[in-house]
């Protein structure tokens, strides 16, 4: 495969080389490098760049919670890889999750731990009134739009003109889906807001599409092992190469976490002990199912720009079944180092904790139903332990360009754009 052989350098003279096999090189260059943004047929906007300032000036603004001190941001941190640090989310109150990275996000099939949204814009629109996060409504969202000249002018740039919410009465502000005063509202007004709703969606959908992070070492280190370039080649440490191949061989962490971004982007059941400590109460990946596929802003819903396409096909044809129940999606393995702490609960502060309840599945919660059969403790020493989180350590990456890493001065990318822009035809996504 290589003129290189089965070799890699040593990385100084005491060090002997480690060996990787041609089956062991070919596993590791499956994870790199991460491709470019995927295409979301269903937001015409995903790669518009003046939808993406619109987006992010959203993203930032605590003024659309019932507080006025929730934004998305106080869920996903900047500086620390767009997460908040603690165990469950802090909104109004503390929610039962934890705050996943935001980084790379555009390249997930599914949103959420339980993957209740199957689109990246669609996500966005959960937290605005959920009792948790904002607490507010999407009435009172699309009236600060009106209300505020520069987030108007922005939109109707974009999407064309607002719904007129000024009549209180037409669009009460505490009218929330499946609420009396939402249900007493006309089709019409109620359709009007949903899709004012649904593009600030895809305003924040396309702002976060560009929050990319690449270029780990272990990056490096496989451009180095296609080039066969020594330079490249050190990128890793010897701790860390010693890893990779437990990764990618005896660990056998590839069955879950595969590809670029180190996950399958799929949902399963690994028995790890509850946060609360008592038996598990969150259904997982089971009401995500039954979630998304009733959502007006699914994919296969109104206000999707390809409501018969792939996406659609996939979250009609999901089938809801006994299996899901306590089953969360894998999530990527890059940028560890800033998105302590880990899984659905923040039930482990640290990579060392993580490798040791897979090194012994010690409290494992075993349930009635449908558990991991692959799943076995790993039996690693502690040396081969500390290799395995070196290399996790090593797929830590440079934040996103500053720019998209605070509230933008205006909405506005300049004062150019043409009223309602139309974009571009997406080109046809290739399945993650």
């Amino acid at each position: 495969m290589f003129t290189i052989g089965c070799m890699l350098i040593a990385l100084n003279g005491t060090l002997p080389p480690i060996v990787f096999t041609p089956d062991e090189q070919r596993r590791i260059l499956q994870h790199s490098p991460v491709p470019a943004p995927p295409d979301d047929p269903t937001n015409d906007w995903d790669h518009n760049a003046h939808a993406a300032r619109f987006g992010q000036s959203l993203f930032f603004d605590a003024g659309f919670s019932s507080n006025g001190q929730i934004s998305c941001a106080s869920c996903h941190g900047p500086m620390i890889a767009f997460t908040d640090g603690v165990p469950l989310s802090e909104g109004l109150t503390i929610g039962s999750r934890h705050s996943p990275s935001l980084l790379n996000v555009s390249h997930q099939r599914w949103f959420f731990w339980d993957g209740r949204a199957d689109t990246l814009w669609s996500q966005a629109l959960h937290p605005i009134e959920s009792s948790d996060e904002f607490g507010s409504s999407h009435n009172a969202y699309v009236l600060r739009l009106t209300q505020t000249p520069s987030y108007r002018e922005a939109y109707e740039r974009l999407f064309g003109p607002l719904p007129k919410m000024e009549d209180r009465e037409r669009f009460p502000l505490e009218a929330k889906a499946g609420t009396p005063a939402w249900n007493a509202m006309s089709s019409q007004d109620q359709h009007a807001v949903n899709e004012a709703i649904a593009n600030c969606g895809k305003a924040i959908a396309a702002y976060e599409t560009q929050l990319q992070s690449t270029g780990s070492a272990f990056d490096v280190f496989a451009e180095g092992l296609r080039e066969e370039d020594p330079q490249k080649l050190a990128a890793l440490t010897h701790s860390a190469q010693r890893g990779l191949k437990l990764f990618v061989g005896d660990a056998g962490c590839r069955q879950c976490h595969s590809g670029p971004l180190f996950t399958d982007f799929e949902f399963h059941n690994i028995g790890i002990p509850t946060g609360h400590g008592g038996p598990p109460r969150d259904s997982g990946r089971h009401g995500g199912i039954a979630h998304v596929q009733t959502s007006p802003f699914s994919a296969h819903g109104p206000f999707s720009d390809e409501s018969s396409g792939r996406r659609a096909r996939r979250t009609r044809s999901t089938i809801q079944s006994p299996e899901h129940w306590g089953a969360f999606k894998t999530p990527s393995l890059r940028n560890l180092t800033r998105t302590a702490p880990y899984m659905h609960q923040g039930q482990f502060s640290s990579i060392e904790d993580v490798l040791e309840y897979y090194n012994t599945l010690e409290d494992m919660v075993v349930q009635d139903h449908h558990q991991e059969a692959v799943l076995l403790p790993l039996d690693l020493d502690e040396s081969q332990l500390e290799d395995l989180a070196a290399f996790l350590r090593a797929l830590e990456s440079p934040l996103p360009d500053a720019a998209l890493l605070s509230v933008p001065t205006s909405p506005l990318l300049d004062d150019s754009a043409p009223l309602h822009v139309a974009p571009s035809p997406p080109a046809e996504p290739s399945e993650p």
